[in-house]
């Protein structure tokens, strides 16, 4: 199979689609490898060491858009890239239509076979092509959210660790998944005291076992979340529904009960979001502020660190691009009926069925 890995175009995003090593395997299959000039570069990835593990260097994106069976990618198509889809063409990475039905109804028009990294599933029914990314961004969530707690950012001015003699940051936690239980290790270890709400009263239970004893676990409920976010400083929205629009536990009212200056960091934007007040922002204009509120509402957070993001997708996805380069599509989810969940729409028709 001809497989294509192109430049990622959206706003500060440094990942690439597949590392040299990766390259280096499905070459070893026999599949040629299209890259694109210049798209390992962000992620410290040089097309010398994509050559030199058997990749062809292709200079424009439409060329090898136009060359590729399948094209894997780390982000959702782009307007720009469109109308470079082809028919029956396999489009394989995170696509998160549930935020876009622009984006679901220029695939749909394509004819493509478009499959959703984040909604293949495992056979425990983890979703592992959205893991690695999910550790990453909850890690971060707590980085990025103590900076902007910072007050030249608009934030309170507050330490999560505190000082002998000064509280500590109080963070909650929307949501005990992959991303909310990295994020309390990481606000844990800081020094926070640090909330974790969550509506599965098994998951809580085993989060309570695994936790650091100054993460608190709590059970998730409007008012519950209300009268914690009065005295949050940082909040953390890590809720995922798979392949679905994430639900708002906060809504505009809401935030005039919080502290001016707390700060919001949604990491289900990537879903619509879990706050009624974000919307998508960059690495290069992360935060806004409303209602006294600042807002972090990066679509792509794990881009910032793309060496160690890229590698960690590759470690994960290429097993399933190797599976898909070796039996086509059909074949591949007939055996794994994971692989077949990743499927979102096939030639025009929108089989998502949380979509429907």
């Amino acid at each position: 199979m001809i497989i294509g890995i192109p430049k990622e175009i959206k706003n500060n995003e440094f990942r690439v689609a597949l590392t040299p090593a990766g390259c280096k395997r499905l070459t070893a299959l026999g599949h040629q490898v299209l890259i694109q000039t210049g798209a390992g570069l962000g992620s410290n990835f040089s097309d010398e060491e994509y050559l030199q593990n058997g990749g062809i260097l292709i200079d424009a994106a439409e060329e090898l858009f136009d060359q590729a069976e399948m094209v894997v990618k780390v982000k959702e198509p782009l307007e720009i890239e469109y109308p470079m889809i082809k028919k029956d063409q396999i489009i394989f990475t995170y696509l998160h239509l549930a935020a876009s039905q622009t984006l679901t109804e220029a695939l749909m028009k394509s004819g493509a076979i478009c499959m959703a990294y984040e909604t293949v599933e495992g056979k425990n029914g983890s979703l592992p092509l959205l893991t690695p990314m999910s550790e990453i961004a909850g890690k971060m969530a707590v980085q990025q959210g103590a900076k902007y707690l910072e007050k030249p950012f608009g934030g309170r001015g507050v330490l999560l660790g505190g000082i002998p003699g000064v509280k500590r940051g109080k963070v909650m936690i929307l949501g005990g998944g992959v991303v909310g239980y990295n994020a309390a290790i990481v606000a844990a270890g800081m020094g926070a005291n640090v909330q974790l709400f969550d509506i599965n009263p098994d998951r809580l239970r085993e989060l309570s076992q695994i936790l650091p004893a100054n993460v608190e676990v709590l059970q998730a409920n409007k008012n519950s979340i209300l009268q914690e976010a009065a005295s949050a400083d940082l909040i953390i929205g890590a809720v995922l529904i798979p392949g679905a629009a994430a639900p708002k536990l906060l809504a505009q009212e809401d935030l005039r009960t919080l502290q001016k200056g707390t700060v919001l960091v949604d990491v289900a934007i990537d879903q619509g979001g879990c706050f009624e007040t974000s919307k998508v922002t960059t690495h290069e204009s992360p935060v806004y502020i409303e209602e006294g509120i600042v807002h972090y509402c990066v679509a792509n957070i794990p881009g910032a660190v793309p060496y160690s993001s890229t590698i960690g997708l590759t470690n994960v996805s290429l097993p399933y691009i190797e599976k898909i380069a070796e039996l086509g599509w059909e074949k591949a989810c007939e055996q794994d009926t994971g692989l077949a969940k990743g499927l979102n729409i096939v030639q025009g028709d929108l089989v998502l069925k949380v979509l429907k």
